[in-house]
């Protein structure tokens, strides 16, 4: 197949074809220099504009301060997950952790293994359908941070709301949704997102937190795994990855070009509610995973009668240069991810498809 696709993959995920051909043309000579992005020194001053600008247009973005900084880390959330309880919590100050899904379970399970990890709330036992309310909230006031997973890839749920903590700081996982819709972003502070899913490729973590809380991180660390290394040498301590920050830069500048967050939520409310109304219009051909007060604007699951139809949709699915679309093993079914980059025309061609599967079986 000679022609792109429509990516549904939650991740690594589709990236905005305007910036793939941006730095296809920039790909041998980046911005005068004779040489790649991907040989260029972190210390250049040609890489120095990149860095400081990806970082000033996500805080724009996000309405952020001059009490806020960017880090950029590598390991994923899957390293940050232990990072945090590192430097952050403590025996007497555990970290608190909202369950929503596979993720918020795996930060959870590293804050355990050091000792600190507590659960303020879990909807495992109901198979992650729901987010939990603010009401199921039991936060130690002596907690160091509530940890929420804002957005569960695997499950498709997401957090509608931002949780009242009572004073405790909020840390949230955004791995899947960063930038996708107009936020409340102050009330968080620390926030930390893997790119791959919704702001570039995979090798780099955009860290957002306020820098009180990044500059006092325990000293004992190696230090690597403090976060005050990172704020003090503006993540340039060893050689970053370079390449992903370079793309989430031109990401972000691609969000802001196309109408900032508020175009974003507007387009993504949009495309889910089509898929939405696919799965609520279908008499139960369709059944969705995630309860309606729920419900991800990023990754919509749902399952079949059979393992044998839904296969049947994959591989038919494919054929139309629908990809990506099988569920997570662990849910089964479908899972269409479908972030800022997935333009309206891929889901509308989805929307299509299913109905006309729906008829034929």
């Amino acid at each position: 197949m000679n022609e792109r696709i429509y990516n549904f993959n939650p991740g690594p995920a589709v990236l905005p074809e305007d910036v793939l051909k941006e730095v296809q043309s920039e790909l041998l000579n980046f911005n005068g220099t004779g040489m790649s992005i991907l040989e260029i020194s972190h210390r250049a001053p040609a890489y120095d504009e990149v860095h400081a600008q990806a970082k000033a247009d996500i805080l724009e973005l996000m309405g952020l301060g001059a009490d806020y900084d960017v880090v950029f880390t590598t390991g994923g959330a899957s390293q940050t997950f232990a990072l945090i309880p590192l430097n952050f919590a403590t025996e007497s100050h555990p970290g608190s952790y909202a369950l929503s899904g596979s993720f918020a379970q795996k930060a959870y399970e590293e804050a355990v293994k050091l000792g600190v990890g507590t659960v303020a709330a879990s909807t495992k036992e109901e198979n992650y359908v729901r987010v939990p309310r603010q009401d199921e909230l039991n936060i130690a006031p002596s907690a160091a941070y509530l940890h929420i997973c804002l957005n569960n890839t695997i499950y498709g749920t997401e957090y509608h709301y931002t949780p009242e903590t009572g004073g405790v700081k909020l840390f949230a996982d955004m791995s899947s949704d960063i930038l996708s819709r107009p936020w409340d972003f102050s009330s968080y502070d620390f926030i930390y997102a893997g790119v791959q899913k919704n702001l570039g490729p995979a090798g780099v973590v955009l860290n957002v937190a306020k820098k009180e809380l990044l500059e006092n991180t325990p000293a004992e660390l190696p230090t690597m795994f403090r976060y005050a290394t990172f704020l003090k040498n503006d993540s340039l301590y060893n050689t970053p990855p370079v390449f992903a920050i370079y793309m989430v830069g031109k990401t972000v500048r691609w969000i802001k070009k196309h109408g900032g967050l508020a175009a974003m939520g507007e387009a993504n409310a949009k495309k889910a509610a089509l898929l939405y109304d696919a799965i609520d219009s279908s008499g139960g051909f369709y059944r969705g995973h995630a309860e309606k007060d729920s419900r991800s604007r990023m990754n919509v699951t749902f399952r079949l009668a059979s393992e044998s139809l839904e296969a049947d949709f994959v591989a038919q699915a494919k054929e139309l240069g629908l990809s990506g679309i099988k569920g997570h093993r662990s849910v089964g079914g479908m899972r269409a991810s479908i972030y800022n980059a997935m333009p309206l025309a891929g889901v509308e061609k989805l929307a299509a498809f299913m109905a006309d599967f729906r008829k034929k079986h």
